[in-house]
């Protein structure tokens, strides 16, 4: 496995590197926008594609690197389930499995020190974002925090994990790089309480300052932007509403682009073919399917993803590759259930 631990020593911040092997799919945990550069250069260097960029939970001390490696990469962006930011593609909820070619991680919901808060676990380490830090744990004062949810997340959750478990926070400011479960629960001093009461108590005495650039990193990392709108301007894209009778048509193509986990979770729209994101573009070469599909049948190709994030990607590459019939539904599966389109389980 390639593993590589990645420091910004402005915010303090670890971001991870990781793939199954030379040549293979990568994905890359909590990326920071002023290190985008070095991210990309160090990829390129070990023949890896990126295919996913993570975010445990809304950053309130650096800007996410997810927008840049997304237009840089034309990856797949991924947070939990209750993340409130724009530019999640990919959402995870707990026990869902977060997946690269080789590699396989179980998405656990950590809240506490965020109600986004999410954990990834490997089967011999952990990413804890936040949630639970080398000797502390995560503020838990803003952000929709919870000391009690903090509590039960780590005590609950993640030290039940095998006192073996490496510990990869998202942060660190004394220098530590790593920890195990036991560690943390022998000698993390914010661990040694008695009861949920006392941790209670203990974070919520903390007084701690809020972070230097909260006010602007907030903001700009809940919108980081999607490209939809531009889809859109150039009329690439149908409604929700209009595309209802696509289903069943002759002369188009539904193009599911979600993973199968998703399907499983969510849905899919009748009569869709199934052909996920990360294989989009040899699907679009010569002799791939979608390009078959396009050029020998004359069929019209309507991609749908969970958000249209993906699926405006995906049109895009579609136009370039010559495909000029390729369309997608604005807002994807999303905007399908909310206008009550049909699903099929």
């Amino acid at each position: 496995m390639i593993f590589r631990q990645l420091f910004d020593q402005v915010s303090g911040t670890y971001s991870y590197l990781l793939a199954s092997r030379r040549g293979g799919e990568a994905m890359i945990i909590d990326p920071v926008l002023d290190k985008v550069d070095r991210y990309l250069q160090l990829i390129r260097e070990l023949d890896l594609k990126l295919v996913k960029a993570v975010d445990t939970h809304l950053h309130a001390d650096h800007i996410t690197g997810l927008g840049a490696l997304r237009d840089r990469t034309q990856c797949v962006t991924v947070m939990g389930d209750q993340t409130k930011a724009d530019v999640v593609s990919m959402r995870l909820g707990d026990g869902d499995k977060l997946a690269v070619e080789g590699l396989v991680l179980d998405a656990v919901y950590t809240p506490g020190h965020t109600d986004d808060s999410y954990s990834f676990v490997m089967a011999d380490r952990v990413f804890t974002g936040d949630t639970l830090l080398i000797r502390g744990t995560g503020r838990t004062d803003f952000q929709n925090g919870d000391p009690r949810q903090s509590y039960e997340s780590i005590f609950g959750k993640l030290l039940r994990l095998p006192d073996s478990t490496l510990v990869y926070p998202a942060h660190d400011y004394k220098g530590d790089t790593v920890s195990t479960i036991g560690e943390e629960r022998a000698f993390n001093p914010r661990l040694q309480v008695k009861s949920i009461e006392e941790y209670v108590d203990l974070m919520q005495n903390l007084n701690l300052p809020n972070p230097k650039m909260m006010d602007v990193v907030l903001p700009a990392n809940l919108r980081v932007g999607l490209h939809q709108e531009e889809i859109d301007r150039r009329g690439w894209s149908l409604s929700a509403a209009a595309a209802m009778a696509a289903p069943g048509r002759p002369d188009i193509v539904l193009v599911d682009l979600r993973e199968q986990s998703e399907r499983d979770r969510h849905g899919t729209i009748p009569g869709s073919v199934h052909l996920p994101y990360t294989a989009l573009q040899e699907n679009l070469r010569p002799g791939g399917i979608l390009n078959e599909l396009a050029n020998a049948t004359g069929k019209q190709l309507l991609f749908y993803c969970a958000f249209g994030e993906r699926s405006a990607m995906a049109v895009q590459a579609a136009q370039d590759a010559g495909l000029h019939s390729a369309r997608h539904i604005s807002g994807g599966l999303g905007a399908w259930k909310k206008a009550s389109g049909t699903l099929t389980s």
